[in-house]
This record gives C-alpha cells, sequence and structure tokens, in this order.
C-alpha cells in the first residue's frame, strides 16, 4: 500500500471493509468478490464525475481493485478507512486521465440522451437540466470537481473527503466553496444563453 495510506488527520474509524482486505490479502477470492460487489458501482459513479466518459470510468474502477490486489498485504486495519483509500486512488488516477486529455476544459459538452426519460414537457425539462448541471461540474477544475463530487454526489463529509483528497479540512472547505461558486456562475450563464436562443 502507498506510503500515505492510513493518513487519517488524526481520526480514526471503524473499517467495514477491514476483515475483507486481510483476507484479501490471503488469497481469499470470495472475499475479493465482495468487494468488488460492494464497492464497484460507487468507484464507477466517482470516475463518471470526474470524466464524463461510461467506458472511462469502468477502466478507472478496475484500476482501483487491481491496485487493492497488490496492495492488500500492506493494509493497516484500523488505521483508516479503506474505501477512504479506494477513494483516493480513483481520484488520483481520474487526475491522471485528465492531465492526459490535451483539453481539461472544453466548451463542448456530450449530448446525453436517456431512452428511459419520459416523453413529457417536464421530463424534458428534467433532463436539461441534469445535462446542464453535468456539463457545468466537467468544466469545473479537476480538484473542485472532485470535491464536489466527493461531498455533495458521494455524500462524504468534509473530514472524510478531505482524507480522500489528501488535503486539509480547511483546504477542502475552500474547494467547496469555489466549485459551489464556480456552478453557479456557469449554471448561470447557461441559463442566459438558453433563453437568449429561445427569444
Amino acid at each position: 500500500m502507498p506510503e500515505d495510506t492510513g493518513h487519517t488527520h488524526g481520526l480514526s474509524h471503524y473499517d467495514p471493509d477491514g476483515d475483507l482486505v486481510v483476507r484479501i490479502a490471503q488469497g481469499d477470492h470470495q472475499a475479493a468478490s465482495e468487494l468488488v460487489m460492494r464497492h464497484l458501482p460507487k468507484m464507477v459513479a466517482l470516475a463518471n464525475h470526474m470524466l464524463a466518459d461510461a467506458t472511462e470510468a469502468e477502466d478507472i474502477a478496475q484500476e482501483v481493485f487491481v491496485k487493492v490486489w497488490k496492495h492488500a498485504h500492506k493494509w493497516q486495519p484500523g488505521v483508516a478507512k479503506f474505501e477512504t483509500w479506494m477513494h483516493r486512488v480513483a481520484i488520483n488516477l481520474c487526475y491522471d486521465r485528465l492531465r492526459r486529455r490535451r483539453e481539461i476544459y472544453t466548451d463542448q459538452i456530450p449530448d446525453r440522451e436517456d431512452k428511459n426519460t419520459p416523453k413529457t414537457d417536464q421530463g424534458i425539462i428534467d433532463a436539461q437540466l441534469s445535462a446542464h448541471i453535468e456539463g457545468a461540474l466537467q468544466r469545473l477544475p479537476p480538484r473542485q470537481r472532485a470535491a464536489i463530487t466527493l461531498c455533495h454526489l458521494r455524500e462524504m463529509s468534509n473530514i472524510e473527503a478531505a482524507d480522500s483528497m489528501q488535503v486539509s479540512v480547511e483546504a477542502m472547505e475552500s474547494l467547496l466553496a469555489r466549485g459551489r461558486k464556480g456552478l453557479r456562475k456557469l449554471l448561470a450563464g447557461q441559463a442566459a444563453e438558453l433563453l437568449e436562443s429561445e427569444g
């Protein structure tokens, strides 16, 4: 496990995954399957919010679990929550993907068609609103995007999110404040553009 594993800003946590990780380190494939079932959807959702690409999100989730298998024997039970470390790994992998993209910021957000969206005015409005929010999220700087994703979409506490991003709680609160301000500005701008296009 990387040298920062177990860093918790001075807090200890009960780790519901601790026993599974110990069993994984001993070569228990059933424990590995249980951990995947428990956390795969979370890792995919996190990566999808960061990258806005379902295929890349699945790749990231797979990379996270590969690192789990490789580093489980170095885990220190009782020091930190394993899920926090998994989020940290996923975020860092997403940062790597974003750095490899030529353009981190783009004005062109891919359209997402949901075939299950009700063919009603309200359904269309809801889908458009969701797309605008997701689009605005993708235009935030990666660290602000990660903070918003962890605290508002993954519903982590500020302390857990700070631990996952390896920053202080104060830095996390600053990222959240800037992220929220950025989202409000972007969404207000999109609303103005929509009104002008319809006018």
